[in-house]
């Protein structure tokens, strides 16, 4: 659904101003490969918390501590 409306958006874009929408079609994957790094990073950071949360909660979980939600 995010796609199709980017297309409609582009497409609207196009009708109005035709070269503002050949630019931005042509940096959009430009700006999405600089953000690979960034999203890379992202997961990381997500990946280290996550571990880190799960080592403080061990001994939490093995005496049979269990969430309520």
């Amino acid at each position: 659904m995010k796609l199709l409306i980017l297309f409609v958006g582009w497409c609207i874009l196009f009708v109005l101003c035709w070269p503002l929408a050949i630019v931005a079609a042509i940096l959009f994957p430009l700006v999405w490969l600089i953000s690979l790094p960034i999203r890379l990073i992202g997961v990381v950071v997500h990946a280290a918390l996550a571990l880190v949360s799960a080592i403080l909660f061990l001994p939490a979980r093995l005496l049979g501590w269990r969430r309520c939600a």
